[in-house]
């Protein structure tokens, strides 16, 4: 077993509420541990350039409760290629860091299992990203701030479809996965919800409309995830409005705000409990996995199976919404 003295964290990919949580977890277990963590600023970049601070246990103090990641996060072309890879390995050796946790999405693990596979160096990944894709987990840090975020804005906007019989389609994130879509448009009683895992059929959506349209109903919501294969909310919207010329059609782009914000309750524990469950997990002498929760019980996932495997939508959502359409 390797003894551990001194450990790294970073965040990396698209930020999302709880990361902050997840960091204060980490830097204070590992002082608890008797560890040295330094904090890696702007994620696999600041790697590269040997960007590291220190941190102690008051570095991390009031951040719980802040949105986005205090270490800051970027996109890293040259941490793509085996130079820029090498000489982020070579910069923590020089600062004496003997492992990694890194917080992110899918190219953030992806990144992290061929830092670790080439230069055998002890990596654990936390899954950040309010998309909720990543396999092997239930959720991801993020997913439960965004959800509320998604919910409480298209409970705003129905009041005013409502006032105005306004048909809205409102587009959330998602580009390649449709979990933040689907929950928060059973959550928001949505006429409709289009994700990617499913196909979309015009004359079903219409259908949708028409029966609204019969039972008088003031107001429609469509939910429609950003990679939605039939062009996302603006294209839809022009597809069906002929079709619908009583209802004055509009479009809103939630956009970023999904990602900011306080995190909510469950992201800030389930982002403590995997920030210590991964600085046990380099106390173990493991390395090349994920940390994540299943069943609300921690779990190591190797990173070889959650960047393989596609986490599938849960069918009894689908059908849950279809019923409840009616």
């Amino acid at each position: 077993m390797t003894k551990i003295n001194s450990i790294a964290v970073l965040t990396s990919g698209g930020d999302a509420p709880g990361m902050n949580a997840a960091i204060r977890a980490v830097v204070r277990a590992g002082i608890f541990n008797k560890m040295k963590v330094f904090g890696v600023m702007r994620g696999y970049e600041g790697l590269i350039s040997g960007n590291f601070k220190e941190m102690v246990s008051r570095d991390v103090s009031n951040i719980i409760q802040t949105g986005g990641t205090i270490l800051k996060t970027a996109r890293s072309k040259e941490f793509h290629e085996i130079e820029g890879r090498k000489k982020a390995y070579n910069k923590l050796k020089r600062a004496g860091i003997d492992a990694l946790i890194v917080i992110g999405g899918d190219g953030t693990l992806r990144g992290a299992r061929q830092f670790t596979n080439e230069f055998n160096i002890p990596v654990i990944g936390m899954p950040g990203t309010i998309d909720n894709d990543l396999w092997g987990t239930d959720y991801t840090i993020g997913y439960d701030t965004a959800l509320n975020t998604v919910v409480e804005a298209v409970d705003k906007i129905r009041d005013t479809a409502a006032s105005h019989n306004r048909l809205f389609f409102v587009e959330v994130m998602g580009r390649d996965a449709g979990f933040l879509a689907l929950r928060s448009g059973i959550a928001c009683g949505a006429e409709a919800i289009l994700i990617p895992e499913k196909e979309t059929h015009l004359d079903q959506l219409k259908s949708y409309l028409e029966k609204g349209k019969k039972k008088r109903k003031s107001s429609s919501i469509i939910i429609v995830a950003e990679g939605d294969d039939a062009g996302g909310a603006f294209e839809i919207a022009k597809k069906v409005k002929k079709d619908f010329s009583d209802y004055s059609i509009r479009v809103s782009i939630l956009g970023h705000i999904q990602r900011g914000g306080r995190p909510s309750a469950f992201d800030r524990v389930m982002a403590s409990r995997l920030g210590v469950a991964a600085v046990d997990a380099l106390l173990d002498d493991q390395k090349s996995i994920m940390v994540g929760m299943q069943n609300r019980e921690i779990v190591h996932v190797p990173f070889n199976k959650t960047i393989k495997y596609h986490k599938g939508i849960n069918d009894s959502l689908l059908v849950t919404a279809d019923i409840l359409t009616i």
